[in-house]
Order: C-alpha cells, then structure tokens, then sequence
C-alpha cells in the first residue's frame, strides 16, 4: 500500500541505534570498491521500514547505497542482503533497470550485520500515487512505465541468469501464505478475528498456477527511481522479498492501490479521470498486453487481492513488532500496527464475497 509523507523522503542523520564504524567501512570500501576515494561521508535514508539504508558518499563526490541487516533479533529468512545483491548483481546484465551491484560483506565484524554496496540512482522517488508534483498530462506514462517495467521483469529468464535455485517453481502463493503465516503469528501482538479467518481460508482456496517467473516480491511506486524528468524508471531497488513466484500474486499487488482508500494512501474515493490517473482494469489489461497473458476472470482476481491484503498485514505486523523492540529503521515503523486491522477486514471482506461468507 501506498506510504505518504515528510517523514520517508530524503536522508537524516544516522539513527543512534543504527551506526556504526564508519573507519572500517571505509577500509571496505578502498579494497573492494574500484574508484572509491576515502574519506565516506554516511547518511541514513528516512524511508525504508525493513533493512536500514544509508547513503554514502566519498572524497570524490561519488555517492553509493548501503543496504544491511538491521541489529537486534531478527524473524527467521527476513534481512536477506545476500539474496538481494544476488539478484541486482543477475540483473545488471538484463534490460530490467536494476541499480549496479559493487560489493557484498557478509562479515559482521565491518558494519555489525551483513550489508552490500550498490549504485546511488540520482532521481525521483514518487512517494504518493496520486503524483501531485507531476503535471496531469504526464501522469499516465508514469504508470504505464512501472507496468512495462514490471512486464519485463516477469519476461526475464532467471534460469539463463543462474537464478534457477533462487527459490522453488509453482506453489508459490500456497508457500507465501505459509510463510507469512508463521511470521504473522511469530510477531503477533493482538488478536485480529479477520487475520484468523484469512488463515483458514486462503489455503482452502488458493487457485491451481504454476506460472514461475522472477518476482520482486514488494514491487510498488515508491520501490522504484524514477528519472529526474522523464517517465523512465531508472531503478528498481529493494529486493529483500525477491524469489521465484507467480506473476499475478505480483501483478495484483501492485494493483492493491486502486483497492486501498485514500486515508491509507489509496486511489480508491478518486475522481481518476479528473486527475488523469489510469484504472485499475486499464492497468491489468496494459500488462496482460505486453505479458501476452490472459486477463484473470473476477473471482481469481479476487483471491489474489484478499492474498495480497493478507499478507501486507503480516508484513505490517512484522514492521509493527520491531518497533516495540527498536530495531525498526524507519522513525513512522509504529503506525505499521493501525493498518493490520483493517487490511485484514478489507482481504476478509473481498475473499467472504467469493465464497458467499462461508470459511
């Protein structure tokens, strides 16, 4: 769902509970870095809620992005900065625009926690959807351009890549709902009625696909760099979730937007037309386009969105917990907990109208 707000843009200064050596960064850098250039200048990005992020930059000027585990205990498979330097590092070789990979450390004595080096993509990160800063004219080639970036991410070959083992053909909603499941319930916090139904329901009717294709897993406007002016997507970045997965769990994720309403950063109690804003069918039949895909008939549609609902309240929870125990890395990471409610009782009202109520 859609984040808002002063609070995730630009940089601050580092979190106290989130610094670190910077002089062994620094003799990182020098060996495994070509053209990096001592001194490191280190600032933390405000957005972000799962691996804290920092920009750096050196004594010539060139700037870089760190991505590393956050400190504390951490919920089993979360934090994976090995598997998203893996899969940015398969992509710099694709048409998918993916910020170049320099250097992964998986020695927590450098940093603290395992962290990778990536490029510094110098454009727009478009934080509300309803893109107030661009002209209404322009406003559609935007989306346009994170749906066709999105259809070429899904027409990669990740076997040509060597991505074949980077996680496991079909099954995949079946598997996130058990995942997530578990993760929900390991940083559970209250009982939610909605959240317990989901978790019966959904593997009850889960639709049979085995379409496999590399996912991003949390592929959205504000995971993305935009050029500075032009409807161009320079940059596709956090990849923590990244796996083999089902294009439509994806698709519909994305889509999630136009189910989202406005007090949650959503598009839905838009005029759209008034602000030159696409459809969410338009934008389903955009992409079916270019995938070469069927568009999926309602009830499927349906499951994926109460799937999808699910699972962000789980992801939400997670960031939730880890405020309570300070190691969330964004300073908003506490309202994740007023959204796991109602996500859950929105995903149990789509997938209760499928199915008629019944569990």
């Amino acid at each position: 769902m859609a984040r808002k707000g002063e609070d995730y843009i630009g940089t601050m200064e580092v979190q106290p509970k989130h610094r670190f050596d910077e002089s062994s960064l620094e003799r990182f850098m020098s060996s495994r870095v070509e053209g990096f250039v001592p001194p490191v200048k280190v600032e933390q990005f405000r957005g972000g809620q799962s691996n804290p992020t920092y920009r750096l930059t050196d004594g010539a000027g060139r700037r870089y992005v760190l991505r590393r585990k956050p400190p504390g205990k951490l919920l089993p498979s979360a934090h994976a900065v090995d598997r998203e330097f893996r899969v940015i590092s398969a992509l710099n070789k694709t048409n998918v625009p993916t910020p170049r990979a320099y250097a992964l450390c998986e020695d927590d004595g450098v940093v603290g926690t395992a962290f990778y080096i990536m490029e510094y993509c110098d454009g727009r990160v478009l934080w509300d959807p309803l893109l107030p800063d661009v002209p209404k004219e322009g406003r559609l080639a935007i989306y346009r351009a994170k749906f066709e970036t999105l259809a070429r991410l899904h027409a990669v070959d990740y076997v040509a890549l060597g991505l074949a083992d980077f996680g496991r053909p079909g099954s995949y909603v079946a598997r996130q709902i058990s995942r997530w499941g578990k993760q929900y319930k390991a940083s559970e916090t209250e009982s939610i009625e909605a959240m317990d139904r989901l978790l019966d329901w959904l593997p009850v009717h889960q639709p049979s696909n085995d379409q496999t294709v590399l996912v991003h897993g949390d592929y959205r406007l504000d995971n993305m760099v935009f050029h500075a002016t032009k409807p161009r997507v320079l940059g596709i970045i956090d990849w923590e979730i990244s796996t083999l997965g089902d294009p439509l769990a994806e698709l519909s994720y994305l889509c999630m937007l136009w189910r989202s309403p406005r007090d949650w950063g959503g598009l839905d109690g838009h005029d759209l037309q008034a602000l030159g804003l696409p459809t969410e069918r338009e934008m389903v039949t955009y992409y079916c386009e270019l995938s070469k895909r069927a568009v999926p008939e309602p009830a499927l549609w349906d499951f994926y969105m109460a799937y999808n609902l699910f699972r962000v309240s789980c992801i939400r929870q997670g960031v939730y917990a880890r405020s309570l125990d300070g190691t969330a890395s964004n300073v908003r990471a506490a309202e994740s907990g007023k959204l796991v409610r109602p996500a859950a009782e929105l995903g149990w009202q789509i997938a209760a109208s499928i199915t008629g109520g019944a569990r």
